[in-house]
């Protein structure tokens, strides 16, 4: 019990309860065993397949405006030279973390159902030009290449309570604003 000073008085106390909260979790298997890496099987990576499928989807962004800005004529050839070693070297780390944690590359893209992919198929898809086959990849580095606002207002919360407002503006473009 917390004794806090109150009205007119600080030498008067009143005695309050302290109150108290109590966390409700979701029922969880608490083995372990989901973050663990395996050598027999590559499901038990945890999250690293998924982190590598967003540092994989950022680098085929990346390489696809370095394209565009080589067909383009506006990247010097050292600026090329560069950028493709950083490339490069970006790959050979997302490959070396597939080796590490046992996970195919070809098992970081990701199956959307009737939107496509996540990322083209290996040799399906040149910045501008069309794609054999859709993907959230393709549909990114064309509204780069275009430039999009988007705006809006987003409510978070739990328990039918709005804990969280946000009001948004995403401009999103590969030209410098």
């Amino acid at each position: 019990m917390a004794r806090l000073p109150t009205g007119d008085s600080l030498l008067k106390t009143e005695t309050l309860p302290i109150p108290t909260m109590t966390l409700a979790c979701t029922p969880y298997d608490s083995d372990n065993q989901a973050l663990l890496t395996s050598p027999e099987s590559s499901s038990q990576a945890g999250l690293a397949p998924l982190l590598l499928t967003v540092v994989e989807l950022v680098r085929q962004l990346l390489e696809a405006q370095i394209i565009r800005r080589m067909e383009k004529g506006v990247l010097s050839e050292s600026d090329l030279d560069r950028a493709a070693e950083s490339i490069q070297k970006l790959q050979e780390q997302v490959l070396y973390l597939c080796e590490i944690f046992e996970v195919e590359p070809e098992e970081l893209n990701v199956h959307l159902g009737e939107f496509g992919t996540l990322l083209p198929e290996a040799g399906s898809y040149y910045p501008g030009k069309e794609g054999i086959k859709p993907s959230v990849l393709e549909l990114v580095d064309r509204l780069l290449n275009t430039g999009v606002v988007v705006e809006g207002n987003v409510d978070l919360g739990l328990a039918q309570l709005d804990l969280i407002h946000l009001k948004l503006r995403l401009v999103l473009t590969s030209q410098p604003l």
